[in-house]
């Protein structure tokens, strides 16, 4: 059986000849075989280029994303620095403030507790380690963010203590008797042993007499609350204020009283004022001061003015 043939027919435009090709089916299966190897061979190098263009603009995009990062990572570096800084003076602040609180400063365990400690570990650091310098660096202000957020739980801690300290201290102040009660001289001091200008004997003087004109305010030198008011045999019209703490304050021989049993008072509040009831010559203010239930002298409290408020 004969191959089977294909003739083509060129006819040209104008008076040229007209030829022809005859092509048998073998040849034309290799002519198209030649013709498919071809495109393949072309498509395979348009994709490989356009891959490669790709990869090209995934890799600049990556190494302009991996230079931004490692600039972020810098300025990071820079306010970690700043805040280490920052953190110093709070310290340097906390120190001064825990001993006016009448603390101890911190102990040097504890402060490097938070400034240092364990590197510790996470899933992305070996991965960061890994990463060029970028990585490292990128390692470095996590460990230098992570000791500083310790050393700042300390401070927050050793600052609640403080001013816990600090406010109990300011309540016990307000409760100090420092001032005087009453505009005047001092006539008679605190003594155990006192020749008594009525009584004509040695008996203890448990407090200070503050000698001033009849009328004279009297006001209170520290807050408390008022537990007695009324007459006293000796002292006549009397008022006492518990201070808390222990601490608590007689006022004798005033010719008018200004509180009630049970009324809060705050250091400058008027009490009453100077008379000369009870066993008295003159008027005068008899000031006692007692601590635990033990009189004491009450001008170991009086500050000067500067700092009475």
């Amino acid at each position: 059986m004969a191959e089977r043939r294909w003739t083509l027919m060129v006819i040209p435009h104008g008076a040229s000849a007209s030829r022809s090709l005859s092509i048998s089916f073998s040849a034309l299966k290799l002519v198209g075989g030649v013709c498919v190897v071809v495109a393949a061979f072309l498509l395979a190098s348009v994709i490989g280029v356009l891959k490669q263009s790709v990869d090209i603009a995934r890799a600049d995009r990556i190494n302009r994303e991996n230079q931004a990062l490692a600039r972020e990572v810098a300025l990071l570096g820079q306010k970690v620095g700043t805040l280490s800084d920052t953190l110093a003076v709070i310290s340097h602040r906390d120190e001064q403030v825990r001993l006016v609180a009448g603390l101890e400063p911190l102990d040097p365990g504890v402060q490097r507790a938070g400034i240092g400690g364990p590197a510790g570990a996470w899933s992305e650091r070996d991965e960061l380690l890994e990463g060029g310098q970028t990585g490292r660096e990128a390692v470095r202000v996590r460990l230098d963010l992570d000791a500083l957020l310790r050393r700042a739980s300390v401070l927050s801690s050793s600052f609640r203590e403080a001013a816990d300290s600090l406010q109990s201290h300011m309540q016990r102040l307000a409760a100090t008797p420092s001032i005087m009660p009453t505009e005047g001289f001092l006539s008679s001091n605190f003594s155990m042993v006192r020749y008594h200008p009525i009584l004509h004997e040695n008996l203890p003087h448990l407090g200070i007499d503050i000698s001033a004109e009849y009328g004279t305010p009297i006001i209170a030198p520290a807050a408390g609350r008022i537990t007695r008011v009324g007459w006293e045999n000796g002292y006549g019209l009397t008022v006492e204020i518990e201070h808390g703490y222990g601490v608590v304050t007689r006022y004798a021989h005033m010719s008018r009283t200004a509180v009630a049993v049970g009324q809060a008072v705050k250091r400058g509040d008027r009490l009453g004022f100077v008379g000369s009831t009870g066993l008295s010559t003159g008027p005068h203010l008899h000031y006692e001061v007692l601590v635990d239930g033990r009189a004491t002298d009450p001008l170991r409290f009086v500050m000067p003015k500067v700092m009475a408020d």
